[in-house]
This record gives C-alpha cells, structure tokens and sequence, in this order.
C-alpha cells in the first residue's frame, strides 16, 4: 500500500481506502438480511422495503463466479501492461451473497482462470492518482 498512499478511491463508500486490509463497503438488511453493494440507506429488497440497514465489511475472499476475457486495449485512464495483454473481468461471488464484477490481475486469464477458484480483492492502481479493487487469484 506504501506506493499507493497518495492515491485516492476512485468513489467514496465503495471500500475502505487507505486501508492495509481494504474491503468492500455493504450494507445489511436488520430485517431480512439481504445484503447490498454498493450500500444503501434502505433494504431494497422488494419484498422487504425496510428502512433498517447497518453497514457491513465483506469478507476479503470470494470465489470466481463467473469470467470473460478481453482482447482489446480499454482506454485511458486505464493503464495497460506494456505489452497489452489480454485481461480476465470476473463476477466475483462472496460469501455474504453479493456478486461483484472486476479485473482479474497477476495472471494469464486464458490458462489460469477456472469456475468456483478463490480470489481476493486488493486494490491496485487505476491511473497515477487514483486506485479501484481487482481480483487476486488465491494460491
């Protein structure tokens, strides 16, 4: 995280930032337990409607629930490998039952990614001032 300090959250409430163990920043229906990302001032559960919610961490690991693979160069502020290489976007599911998308990083998503791996989220640099998370594959 030392090299990331001056950085900033690309939104504020998504995770916790600066932080050495971030997480994602949810919330939890009182009543019926339903669990939303990001957070929200009400259950928005249709059923539900209650008004009663409490901020949550999510675990840091999740499992990959889904994945796909992009071949093209996205555009700044998005910052390649240089070479480009092709990267992995995954639907990640974590155990409180909350899916979130994001990029898979420190792997060839064409050999390594598989159906229910581990990962974790991190966060890593968007631009020179800016950080959002990604996805870890687990080892």
């Amino acid at each position: 995280m030392n090299e990331l300090k001056d950085h900033v959250a690309v939104a504020q409430g998504l995770f916790t930032w600066p932080s050495e163990d971030p997480r994602f920043i949810a919330t939890k229906c009182k009543v019926c337990g339903d669990v939303f990302f990001p957070s929200r001032d009400f259950c928005a559960n249709p059923d539900c409607g209650n008004l009663e919610v409490e901020e949550i961490l999510l675990s840091k690991k999740g499992k990959l629930y889904s994945y796909t693979i992009q071949y093209y160069q996205p555009p700044k502020p998005f910052v390649p490998a240089d070479p480009f290489v092709p990267l992995g976007i995954g639907l990640v599911e974590f155990p409180e039952g909350v899916r979130i998308c994001g990029q898979i990083m420190d792997c060839n998503p064409e050999e390594d990614l598989k159906l229910e791996m581990d990962v974790e989220m991190v966060i890593d640099a968007l631009d020179e001032k800016v950080v959002a998370w990604k996805f870890r594959l687990v080892k």
